[in-house]
């Protein structure tokens, strides 16, 4: 039975690589969903044992953000914030900053999905109407919502687990990464500003289309600022409770998220169809799918293999290295849960919540939230990022905490600029999850 649970976690992990399995319609989700479905049809795991190994602290966090994020997209918060923003009479370098601040701040205490699925169309479109090229502007959101994300235990999925199953600090953990994210947040300005100097004006191509945005600009969700100001008042509660108080952050942000779904106004079913279903059931499919594996005794004998290789996960420098490396390879949540058995030390929990989020820079494919982008860039303004690209790596390497020494050689853009170009391609481009 070993053989069997191994062959499909490998085939589970090969999928989440990929985007996707040859000759099925499948995404992320479907790929975890089905692994988990293989192993209670064969035997590996009980339906009991498949319902022990759902980390539900995890679960009820994450939905709960989900539907207090629902409703500040159905105010119109995002859309308000972004146009107040490209509304500012401030230089393109300046404009820049204001918008890297925002997004790092809203992604701090909202999903950066969900910041970046709700920004990046309203911001391509301001950049069009004030006849500035989107691209530095929308490499900047999909980068900072990574970086400020980072910056709490609620920013990101992968933190919310990490969070919960290590139960950190909130306020503890805050102290330990707001130092690395706001110097990210520095670099990242400084990298974007320095390479679109002179280039910030539209090209004609661009400035071609850009009569499309003022005519989508009426279909965006009006601002609410009585249903704004609610679901802002919930958010700022929750956090004043998690830096304060020993309130479970689950049973806290449930009820946070019940106070939003009595409301008058914005019917429940709305809320809950903004709810990122797939993301919660991507979870619980791969928390089978590694509860099964670890459960073999592979995960532990992988671990000691590796310690015995020099390379022991319960040291900085190769639990950092291997982080990167996973995260960049089957994404930020299917890394975390293969690396929480490993993570026995006091500093694991903020390295991996650290570098398995900014390390969601390097590559377009390293982060739902640079899809998110890529696929706005694309439907809106018909842009080609991969010829601009390139500061998503020296991104990473910037805003990497404690990482390894090196022989003091920079990496070549070109190397970076070729592997982002090959992510632009790959199919997970147009897989969800």
């Amino acid at each position: 039975m070993t053989a069997t649970v191994v062959a499909i976690f490998a085939i589970v992990y090969v999928g989440m690589t990929l985007g996707g399995l040859p000759f099925l319609q499948l995404d992320r989700t479907g790929i975890a969903l089905l692994g988990a479905i293989a192993l209670v049809a064969f035997g590996a795991i009980t339906p009991e044992q498949a319902r022990q190994a759902q980390h539900v602290p995890t679960l009820i966090l994450l939905f709960s953000f989900m539907v207090i994020s629902a409703q500040m997209q159905l105010a119109g918060f995002y859309s308000w914030v972004t146009l107040r923003i490209a509304a500012l009479p401030a230089s393109p370098p300046m404009l820049l900053g204001a918008v890297i601040a925002v997004v790092a701040a809203l992604s701090a205490v909202f999903s950066n999905d969900v910041v970046c699925l709700a920004v990046a169309p309203v911001l391509a479109d301001a950049c069009m109407r004030r006849g500035l090229d989107p691209v530095p502007f929308l490499l900047a959101l999909a980068c900072a919502a990574n970086v400020g994300s980072a910056a709490t235990l609620i920013g990101n999925p992968q933190n919310m687990l990490i969070g919960g199953v290590l139960k950190l600090s909130f306020s503890g953990y805050f102290l330990e990464a707001v130092i690395p994210v706001v110097l990210g947040l520095a670099a990242l300005w400084a990298l974007i500003a320095w390479q679109a100097r002179g280039r910030w004006r539209a090209s004609e191509t661009q400035l071609a289309g850009s009569a499309a945005p003022a005519r989508r600009a009426t279909d965006r969700t009006p601002f609410d600022r009585w249903q704004a100001a609610k679901g802002l008042a919930v958010a700022g509660a929750l956090i004043a409770v998690f830096l304060v108080t020993d309130w479970p952050r689950d049973v806290a942000a449930l009820t946070g998220a019940g106070v939003v779904l009595m409301n008058r106004r914005l019917h429940s079913t709305n809320v809950l169809g903004l709810v990122d279903w797939e993301l919660l059931v991507l979870f619980m499919g791969l928390f089978v799918v590694n509860h099964a594996l670890a459960h073999t005794g592979v995960t532990a004998q992988a671990v000691q293999a590796l310690a015995a290789a020099g390379l022991p996960l319960t040291q900085p420098a190769p639990l950092f290295a291997t982080s990167v490396v996973l995260a960049n390879l089957v994404s930020n949540v299917p890394a975390i849960m293969l690396l929480l058995p490993a993570a026995t030390e006091p500093f694991a929990g903020p390295m991996l919540a650290l570098v398995s989020t900014l390390a969601g820079n390097l590559f377009i494919v390293g982060s739902i939230a640079n899809i998110i982008v890529v696929d706005a860039a694309r439907r809106r303004c018909d842009l080609v990022l991969r010829t601009r690209i390139r500061a998503a790596a020296p991104v990473t390497l910037e805003t990497a905490p404690d990482r390894a020494p090196s022989d003091g050689r920079r990496p070549r853009g070109e190397v970076f600029l070729a592997l982002l170009r090959l992510g632009l391609t790959s199919r997970s481009l147009s897989a969800g999850r």
